[in-house]
């Protein structure tokens, strides 16, 4: 999940890009209705549960706004991206009777934190360094919005199995960029196996793909140490986590490489093929 700025190093096409920080004020607007609305679905779906919860709603009304201001203290997010997780986690928490999805979101945090954090000097040196301020409201649903309105409405089949899925994505995909961008020696594009800079659109590294690839087994392992999936659907969660790290790249090597899509969009994607993913496994 590399966060890039919208235009390259002018003298090599194939130069990485700053993680972006510079994402737009009518992108991060756009996502903050977005968070809004899943949780208004949930809401709706929902309601008589949610306000009628007691001391449920209070606890889930408190972790929300730790949550939110402990992201924000560790920069992990900006203001505009604590919001939109406030309302992700607060959907994460009333999706089930307790608190089990919602340690996982927290392990997941957690997990892409302590990557990108890792090696942050190398990424400085690139210019490939996650902006100081965190990730905007637009960063945090473009990765989270997919497992958020797969929770929020609980009509769909396998929701929570999907949901975990997205989220294995997210930590192998930041994992893998962020790992690969600080410790790998070369970086190969995807497409075409040919050697770019760390933090091409498209490019990967062992030492990331085996470390997102860890992530996405952290994930499932936690989610099955939480009693939310078995042995079977561990393997479906980080395997479909796995595959979407992959797609994620191929997306940036291709349609986000040649200007089609920014790199929300291929966050955005590459969640919902993780999730879609699972659902074939599913059935």
């Amino acid at each position: 999940m590399r966060f890039h700025a919208a235009k390259a190093m002018e003298d090599d096409p194939e130069a990485p890009k700053t993680p972006g920080r510079h994402s737009s004020r009518p992108a991060n607007a756009i996502a903050l209705a977005c968070s809004a609305a899943v949780l208004a679905i949930r809401v709706w779906y929902r309601g008589a549960e949610v306000l009628h919860s007691g001391k449920r709603l209070y606890l889930a009304l408190a972790i929300t706004v730790v949550f939110a201001l402990a992201a924000r203290l560790a920069r992990g997010v900006s203001s505009s991206g604590a919001l939109a997780g406030a309302a992700v986690a607060f959907v994460f928490i009333f999706a089930r009777q307790d608190l089990r999805l919602f340690w996982v979101l927290l392990v997941v945090f957690f997990v892409t934190l302590l990557a990108t954090r890792a090696g942050r000097l190398r990424k400085q040196g690139l210019s490939i360094a996650e902006a100081e301020r965190g990730r905007s409201a637009s960063q945090v649903m473009a990765n989270l919005g997919v497992a958020a309105t797969l929770l929020a409405i609980p009509s769909v089949d396998s929701a929570h199995l999907l949901a975990l899925a997205a989220l294995a994505e997210l930590a192998a995909d930041t994992t893998s960029s962020e790992i690969g961008a600080a410790f790998s020696n070369r970086t190969v594009l995807i497409t075409s196996w040919k050697e770019v800079p760390p933090g091409t659109d498209g490019g990967i590294s062992l030492k990331g793909t085996a470390a997102g690839i860890l992530a996405a087994l952290i994930t499932a392992a936690c989610a099955a140490a939480l009693g939310l999936a078995r042995s079977g659907g561990m393997l479906v969660v980080a395997g479909a986590g796995a595959i979407g790290m992959l797609v994620d790249s191929i997306l940036g090597g291709t349609l986000e490489k040649r200007g089609y899509l920014n790199n929300d969009v291929v966050n955005l994607l590459s969640t919902a093929a993780a999730a879609a993913i699972a659902l074939g496994f599913c059935r």
